[in-house]
């Protein structure tokens, strides 16, 4: 019985090894038109313009003969997402000061009547700077932009920007803005002024302000030398000769004193 076996399994394996030698097969023409064909693939693109939320990249597209050539090549903008989770993102802002912030940037494409695509829903965390979401309550505001005019006390907090494609309501983009709000008279933001020259030139040189850098200069100068710091300085200077003048004496008397 195993030797029968054995047999029949061994006619079957050699029907399917001999059965493509017996059964001939039609020799497949391929048609002129499809030899002939050029297709239009993309051979290049750029990485998106943002690291979250909607953005877009330039591709470059061209036609690909059969021989391998391109051809008639182009450029074509296409939507991409990198991810739709972004951080939190810091203002401190003087009470009085107008300000605002948005949901979407320049590089997300998506200004213009493509914003019109997504719905943005708010959230507040008043008074806090948290990513916690348990801690936030509905914020009344439609639109991608929140503004402040004027910035009050009571607007600090962080502000959450859900947005959504009309379409699907697919969240493609969610970001934390996180606002502290000062007085004008316990925090000064203007850090030029408290820089020195070299500082400021060389500051200015790194933006390319060179002769905004020369006039502050000049100003500072002619204020230090027809101001009241001359002055101060001229007093310092005149004290500080007759300080050592009298030194000096008060030494030549007592060495002469000794002496005796």
């Amino acid at each position: 019985m195993k030797t029968l076996r054995n047999s029949h399994i061994f006619g079957i394996l050699s029907c399917v090894f001999y059965l493509p030698l017996v059964v001939s097969f039609e020799k497949v023409t391929v048609p002129a038109e499809l030899k002939s064909a050029v297709v239009k693939i993309m051979v290049n693109s750029t990485s998106c313009s943002v690291t979250c939320g909607p953005g877009f990249r330039l591709e470059e597209m061209c036609e690909m003969t059969p021989t391998g050539e391109r051809r008639n090549c182009t450029l074509r903008r296409s939507d991409c997402l990198t991810s739709w989770v972004c951080g939190l993102l810091h203002f401190t802002v003087p009470v009085g000061k107008p300000f605002q912030f948005s949901c979407l940037t320049s590089d997300s494409g998506s200004s213009g009547s493509r914003s019109q695509a997504y719905s943005y829903t708010w959230k507040l965390a008043q008074g806090l700077i948290t990513t916690n979401d348990v801690l936030f309550k509905p914020f009344n505001n439609l639109d991608a932009v929140v503004k402040f005019s004027p910035t009050r006390e009571s607007d600090a907090g962080t502000y959450r920007c859900d947005v959504q494609m009309l379409k699907t309501l697919k969240v493609i983009k969610r970001v934390y803005f996180g606002v502290r709000v000062v007085q004008k008279n316990l925090m000064d933001l203007n850090f030029q002024k408290f820089l020195t020259w070299e500082q400021k030139l060389a500051a200015n040189e790194e933006e390319g302000n060179t002769e905004n850098s020369t006039v502050e200069e000049v100003q500072e100068q002619q204020y230090f030398w027809g101001g009241q710091l001359f002055y101060e300085c001229l007093v310092g200077v005149v004290s500080g000769v007759l300080g050592g003048v009298l030194v000096s004496m008060a030494l030549y008397f007592l060495q002469k004193i000794v002496g005796r």
